[in-house]
């Protein structure tokens, strides 16, 4: 084993134990890892960023784009309207969802079809908790069937062009794919969904995980307060953001925007968040009386001017590791959290010092023409809109067809997938639907350092002969197994490292020992790559292995546990099914 090979071998070894760890950003990981091998001398200098202009980098963005203007189209609204119409059962529901999201996430990014279809289960299904898991597993098995469906795809494509054949064109996937994403819906519709702990799948609707009584408090400001006549921003101060006050209710008339600088009043009634082992010490030193007698609902927090709508924290959100204390969301983009759910449970104390995890879900108040603005600069995930519209108005049409147009130039290879649909942002922007600062707002930054820094190392892995080496081992200890053994040991190790690391990252690494192994063995490469394809894309034995499983969790009251129950024979299918599938479509 050369030098260069130890260590390229000792990044990447490190930057697999850290994307394990989880304690740092995968981003971070990856750009540390890429400026570890430019110092070493195993990337060269001058093609150290040449990862970020490479096409698949391009294309990732790309679909990130189109899939946002394709989800603030409106077309939301109309998919309700027919779901509500065509399904009355749960088990209806589940399998137009199920189906709507594989059919989406073929053709659009995975974890926006997901945040598409996400809050029509938790609006039309009784029980989300039984529907969210088999949702997400469905929009991961879609991306399985085209090119851009999901980033390890379009990696597997480059991977092939850059091994002296074309690359992989849109529907070569299809002839496995299809087959393993419809069989795998099967098995949600008929089995999945019944392998979720009863517990979870009892609990309530998304819309009931925030009772008002549960965090909000109604006090009444005596004459005797020193607050009088201050400002509600001084009585804030004083709680030390153990409380804030999120309405005024003044002469019968309640006020829910702008009140950081109202003037406070004797007999004010104020609505408060408050912390609830600390709310008889605060009241009492602020010279407040509690109403205890009065029964609370959403509708005290909200009005004409005055919205809630429920948001998840996504993977890769600005918010994510930070604490609201911190954050300031109040005088920073005018939007107060009121409530704070965790794994189907409401976190009441200390909010202000919680640090927010991803599938944390938020119940926001803002000013409802500014509100979805703010959710999406702040890269959360509305759920529960309560009677907030999320989709522009008028010409819903317009996004879908150019996506369709690009699509079908990429089919009938007049154009590669990253210039398709690059001329279709092009086209977007120019009719306004989706603005330049949206656009870039769309993109999911982590994931596309991630693909820019992990590029060159996946070169750097196969220029030092690291990948041959590993084909080497590997088909030295599987000496006595036939090709589709190895095939199969190739699926199965892949499959395994995506459910604990990022499936773009592990496409990158196993791609080229992919190949090495079929030179090897002397055997076409194509089915090496199918087989690193379906087994980076199959993550569901965690909720870390995909940003989906991440996404339902916090709204389906999933625990880390639960995800390896449905997940574990869904794999064990997958693999039964598309080995044999390989080997006939992409023959050894």
């Amino acid at each position: 084993m050369t030098t260069e090979q130890i260590e390229v071998f000792a990044i990447l070894g490190i930057a697999m134990a850290l994307f394990l760890w989880g304690r740092w950003r995968y981003d971070v990981v990856a750009f540390s890892a890429l400026m570890a091998a430019v110092l070493l001398g195993v990337v060269d200098a001058g093609a150290a960023f040449a990862g970020f202009g490479h096409p698949a980098v391009i294309t990732v963005a790309a679909v990130l784009i189109i899939s946002r203007t394709l989800a603030v189209s409106g077309l939301i609204d109309g998919i309700s309207a027919w779901l509500a119409r065509a399904a009355k059962t749960q088990f209806g529901q589940l399998g137009i969802l199920s189906g709507l999201a594989a059919t989406l996430s073929a053709f659009m990014n995975n974890v926006g079809a997901l945040a598409l279809l996400m809050p029509l289960a938790i609006r039309t299904v009784e029980k989300p908790s039984a529907v969210l898991m088999p949702l997400s597993f469905a929009s991961i098995l879609g991306g399985l069937v085209t090119l851009i469906g999901t980033p390890p795809n379009i990696i597997i494509a480059t991977f092939r062009a850059q091994n002296g054949d074309s690359p992989f064109a849109l529907f070569d996937f299809a002839p496995v794919g299809l087959p393993v994403a419809l069989i795998g819906l099967g098995y949600l519709l008929v089995i999945g969904w019944r392998l979720i702990p009863a517990g979870r799948a009892g609990r309530r609707s998304a819309d009931d995980i925030f009772e008002v009584g549960d965090y909000i408090t109604e006090v009444r400001l005596t004459e005797k307060s020193p607050f009088v006549g201050k400002f509600a921003n001084e009585l804030e101060a004083f709680f030390e953001d153990q409380s804030i006050i999120v309405g005024i209710v003044r002469d019968g008339h309640r006020q829910l925007a702008r009140i950081r600088t109202e003037v406070l009043q004797e007999g004010d009634i104020l609505l408060l968040r408050a912390d609830p082992t600390a709310l008889d010490k605060m009241t009492k030193d602020a010279g407040l009386d509690l109403i205890a007698d009065e029964e609370l609902s959403d509708e005290n927090l909200r009005s004409d001017a005055v919205g809630l709508v429920e948001a998840v924290v996504p993977p890769g959100s600005p918010l994510e590791g930070r604490s609201l204390r911190a954050l300031r969301l109040r005088r920073q983009h005018g939007v107060a959290v009121v409530a704070l759910a965790r794994a189907g449970e409401t976190i009441a104390r200390r909010l202000a010092n919680v640090h927010l995890r991803p599938g944390d879900v938020l119940l926001l108040q803002g000013e409802t023409e500014t509100l979805p603005d703010t959710i999406a600069a702040l890269g959360l995930l509305p759920l529960a809109h309560r009677g907030l519209s999320f989709g522009r108005a008028g010409r819903a049409w317009q996004p879908l067809a150019i996506f369709i147009a690009a699509v079908a130039a990429v089919a009938a290879g007049l154009a590669p997938v990253h210039i398709a649909f690059g001329v279709a942002i092009v086209v977007l922007i120019g009719l306004g639907r989706i603005t330049p600062r949206e656009a870039y707002d769309a993109i999911d930054w982590p994931v596309i350092v991630l693909l820019g820094a992990m590029i060159p190392l996946g070169g750097a892995l196969q220029t030092t002969g690291g990948t041959g080496l590993i084909a080497q081992s590997i088909v030295g200890l599987a000496a006595d197994l036939p090709a589709w053994a190895v095939l199969t040991v190739l699926l199965v190790v892949t499959m395994t490292l995506s459910d604990l690391m990022n499936n773009a990252a592990t496409a990158i690494v196993m791609a080229p020992i992919g190949i090495a192994i079929a030179g090897q063995l002397g055997v076409a490469s194509d089915p090496f790559l199918m087989a690193v394809a379906i087994g980076a894309s199959c993550a569901f034995l965690t909720p870390i292995g995909h940003q989906n499983n991440v996404l339902v969790m916090g709204p389906g009251g999933y625990r880390f546990g639960d995800y390896w129950r449905m997940g574990l024979p869904l794999e064990i299918l997958i693999v039964a099914v598309s080995v044999p599938l390989i080997l006939f479509f992409w023959p050894l």
